[in-house]
């Protein structure tokens, strides 16, 4: 028996039904390249019959030179009552011209007569039919048996004639689909493999959503009882709560069961792709998503983080570097020292025992006075390169002043003042801006850009306020998050006080600081 398990992206489809996702054109054609280039099989790439957009990136598609996948077109079967070669939803699938076309049709008795309104007779001819005509037109034909898995257990005999009826007619694999989520992995286990029993050589496929939990646990049981080839989306993105992340499918498979679904290499680009869809989707990332999370490996307590200086398989379940991820240590005040001394390592820095402790004393203060560094590693790694004897402020600041306007017209403005000093010599400047903390930047960049004109290129992309204890009302302590950009690298910095002019001054004084660092 061979272990490859074919991979069936669904993202343009099933993960453009997901709250919030509209891709355009062009981001369907990005997205279905970069799959390729990962090493999918199939890519479904919409329903022609839904959607002009749909049409016109099938029209596009052909113009691909994909490596490895197949564009694939999505549709029902025949309306009921209907000849396949009349039928505007199967003409619409094969004027697509894809070398392959995904046929969904009803496996459920109770959707065959309260949805479709048809017997169950009708149902199997518009499966059987509908298959056999777009084989016959020289497709590949991909059968999805909706609902596969509630209708087997409210009917066994039905679903599994329905999913005989389209392997009987020419469809090249069989996919069981657990439309609504809401079966359990052992019962998925069972189905699947009574079904292999009874479907002698043809393969079969499984298509899950996570409504229950349990959309990966699912793929991962029916593959263990005989499918081979597994539907889902990058980052899980689908209808209602998810469909099947691929992004934890094909590396459980692959590291944890042994089956061969991509090549290592790209394996090793996962993060990568991961985090490419959710920038094309427009939403940030999930940070905590198993295996391409930036906290997927990142490591905050203590323990821990010593125990994996000792040895590294200590708190991680697989190599990152497996995945295209890294290892992190997340300093915080849960910290111990060991997570200074792996940050002081990375970054090559040479700290004496007795700094990093003072250091990490000083970390577990300020985080009692509202700082957090989790999001902050940057002014973490401010404090390690102050704490080196030979550490020289690149700036300091001497005082500054900022001056809220109010204007007759209802202008509002912001004038801010700042004293630097620089080596020997002492800046003086002043900048207006349309809030405080816009006046602090152009105020302290004029006073440094002279000295330092690389500044010129640091934009600050984010600007987070929270307050930390409202029942104090206005004396509560604010605490300011920067997010900084120059070319290709970014970073962020923190600060916290009861004056936000303050938490805003330490941010953004530390992030110009690092901008001159790196």
């Amino acid at each position: 028996m061979s272990n490859q398990v074919f991979i069936y992206d669904t993202t343009l489809r099933d993960g453009t039904q997901r709250e919030g996702i509209s891709y355009s054109l062009e981001d369907k054609i990005k997205i279905a390249q970069k799959l390729d280039e990962f090493g999918v099989h199939y890519i479904e790439g919409g329903w022609p019959g839904s959607n002009p957009k749909d049409v016109d990136f099938f029209r596009r598609a052909q113009t691909l030179k994909l490596k490895t996948a197949k564009i694939t077109a999505f549709g029902s079967t025949r309306r009921k009552n209907t000849d396949p070669a009349e039928d505007a939803n199967i003409k619409a699938l094969l004027d697509a011209q894809t070398p392959v076309v995904t046929i969904f049709g009803k496996s459920w008795d109770l959707h065959v007569l309260d949805v479709l309104e048809t017997t169950m007779d009708e149902n199997l001819a518009m499966i059987g039919e509908s298959v056999a005509y777009c084989k016959q037109q020289g497709r590949e034909v991909i059968y999805d048996a909706e609902h596969f898995f509630d209708g087997y257990k409210a009917n066994p005999e039905y679903a599994l004639a329905t999913v005989q009826t389209a392997a009987i007619n020419g469809a090249s694999s069989v996919v069981l689909c657990d439309t609504n989520g809401g079966n359990m992995p052992w019962e998925i286990e069972e189905i699947v493999r009574e079904v292999k029993g009874q479907m002698g050589d043809t393969p079969l496929g499984i298509h899950t959503h996570d409504d229950s939990g349990c959309g990966v646990a699912n793929t991962l049981a029916a593959v263990k009882a005989g499918a081979n080839q597994v539907q889902g989306t990058i980052n899980g993105y689908g209808e209602r709560v998810a469909n099947a992340n691929l992004c934890s499918v094909i590396p459980d498979l692959q590291l944890k069961m042994g089956f061969r679904c991509v090549s290592d290499e790209n394996l090793a680009k996962l993060r990568d792709l991961s985090r490419y869809i959710s920038e094309i989707a427009n939403l940030d990332h999930d940070e905590h998503l198993p295996y391409v999370g930036a906290s997927a490996f990142a490591h905050k307590g203590g323990v821990h983080v010593a125990a994996m200086l000792r040895n590294e398989n200590s708190y991680q379940h697989i190599n990152p570097e497996l995945v295209g991820n890294e290892r992190r240590s997340v300093v915080s005040e849960l910290s111990g020292r060991g997570n200074l001394v792996e940050k002081s390592e990375q970054m090559g820095l040479n700290i004496s025992k007795e700094r990093l402790t003072e250091v990490l004393q000083q970390i577990k203060e300020l985080e009692n006075r509202g700082f957090t560094f989790e999001g902050a590693e940057a002014s973490v790694e401010l404090m390690l390169r102050r704490a080196q004897p030979s550490y020289v402020p690149i700036f300091e600041l001497k005082d500054m002043m900022v001056v809220m306007l109010r204007r007759k017209d209802g202008r509002i403005t912001a004038e801010a003042t700042v004293k630097v000093r620089v080596g020997h010599k002492t800046m003086h400047t002043a900048a207006s801006g349309n809030g405080p903390v816009n006046a602090l930047d152009k105020a302290l960049r004029k006073a440094l850009v002279d000295v330092y004109p690389r500044l010129k290129a640091v934009k600050l992309v984010d600007y987070k306020v929270r307050i930390l204890d409202s029942e104090n009302a206005t004396a509560a302590t604010t605490r300011v998050l920067i997010d900084s950009r120059m070319g290709d690298k970014s970073w962020s910095t923190v600060g916290a006080s009861p004056n936000i002019i303050d938490a805003s001054w330490q941010a953004l004084s530390d992030s110009m600081e690092y901008a001159l660092l790196i």
